[in-house]
């Protein structure tokens, strides 16, 4: 493993920035956010798969994936699905994608009970390694800390050390 630890700080209450270098180059781990036989690798926390992918990688476009926990260890948890929905706002390869991310259920209908967020990710080239910056604008600092409180840090990083386990495999 190596010792490239997430940063994270909120902005304006309600901005959660989230940061971290992968020793891979931009355009794959661009890549790994883009195609969903890679992102089926490694998204989610440890424990989870994802059963369900579907993306259609462009302005306007629509990312369902379904999260499911495989791990008997986490209690209530295990056998447990999560929907999720993102519409994609903007993109460009290999720098920026921008979508807003939505709580779903299976046929895709928003669950609106639970905060949307918009994302924007942005991958820099850092010569051979890249910094991802993960912006999250939640619709209120009391949103921000519901995802907070469900332990949202520990997924997200989680979440990137399988990246980081997946990138290692691929490049």
């Amino acid at each position: 493993m190596s010792n490239h630890a997430m940063v994270s700080r909120v902005e304006n209450e309600r901005v959660l920035v989230l940061e971290r270098v992968f020793d891979a180059p931009r355009d794959l781990v661009f890549r790994m956010f883009k195609e969903p036989e890679h992102l089926k690798q490694w998204w989610g926390p440890r424990g989870w798969e994802v059963p369900v992918c579907n993306i259609d990688f462009r302005p306007g476009g629509i990312w369902h994936y379904c999260m499911k926990c495989v791990d008997q260890n986490q209690g209530d948890f295990f056998g447990m699905e999560s929907w999720g929905k993102g519409v994609y706002k903007e993109i460009v390869e290999p720098e920026k994608i921008v979508y807003v991310d939505y709580f779903s259920d299976a046929e895709g209908k928003i669950d609106d009970s639970l905060p949307s967020t918009e994302v924007t990710l942005e991958f820099i080239d850092l010569g051979g390694k890249t910094k991802l910056v993960n912006r999250g604008e939640y619709v209120s600092a009391d949103a921000l800390k519901t995802v907070m409180d469900m332990g949202m840090l520990q997924g997200i990083t989680e979440t990137w050390d399988r990246l980081e386990e997946h990138l290692n495999e691929v490049k």
